[in-house]
């Protein structure tokens, strides 16, 4: 309805049968799936979606291939954060898994990546415009994982990008930003579902389409919701 195209990936092996299974199993599932590799896989995963759709002559004619935009939330929003650009420093070199054909980033909860000495110089490269959204309950509490939206904000603060905006929503959790109704209170979690559409759709506008100042404009609308904003103006590509 708004012009916009959106690809769904499933990463198998990191996906939402994390969840099921014992939960004496749970924090071994979610080690396995923590993994470098894991990690790596999934950046892999939406390469090889892309590749596919964007050879598929019924769709590719529809999509204009200079405006891709990755959007992920906690786990996805590190898979995000590796593809716009972020980069490791490893004994034998630096990784970088940097998707080329993305102009732009959503992190929505992005966790620190745990285990890294420096984790402010791993998304300092990021050079893409990138919208970073929380909220002050965003707290992720599983055994070796544990981080607030503290965390949220330092990666929104060391990401290089040029052009990029936080927002913070007013109480809320880790887990209002997906399907699920109740986290964070049934009435806010709607609300911040709504805001998280409404702002994502004008910060796309402003990256992909060249409409400056749609983000701030918008943003203004929800005022009553955002207990911290910030935006830097930047090159728009």
């Amino acid at each position: 309805a708004r012009g916009y195209a959106s690809l769904h990936v499933q990463h198998a092996g990191s996906d939402n049968r994390l969840w099921s299974g014992s939960p004496f199993e749970m924090i071994s599932r979610l080690q396995s799936a923590a993994t470098e590799a894991e990690a790596l896989a999934r950046v892999q995963d939406l390469r090889f979606a892309l590749d596919q759709v964007l050879a598929t002559p019924e769709l590719s004619g529809a999509l204009d291939q200079r405006r891709i935009v990755a959007a992920g939330h906690s786990y996805g929003a590190n898979t995000v954060l590796l593809a716009a650009g972020a980069v490791f420093e490893r004994p034998g070199g630096r990784l970088s898994y940097t998707e080329p054909r993305l102009a732009g980033a959503i992190v929505i909860s992005a966790p620190p990546f745990h285990g890294e000495a420096d984790a402010d110089t791993i998304v300092a490269p990021i050079g893409i415009p990138t919208l970073h959204i929380t909220a002050t309950g965003d707290e992720i509490r599983l055994p070796g994982y544990q981080s607030g939206y503290e965390d949220r904000v330092r990666v929104f603060a060391a990401t290089g990008s040029p052009r990029k905006a936080l927002v913070v929503f007013r109480d809320g959790s880790h887990s209002m930003f997906t399907d699920r109704l109740a986290p964070g209170g049934r009435e806010l979690n709607v609300q911040g579902k709504g805001a998280t559409l409404d702002l994502t759709l004008a910060f796309l506008d402003e990256v992909v389409r060249g409409n400056a100042g749609a983000f701030d404009e918008r943003s203004e609308e929800h005022g009553a919701l955002i207990a911290r904003l910030e935006s830097t103006i930047g090159d728009v590509r």
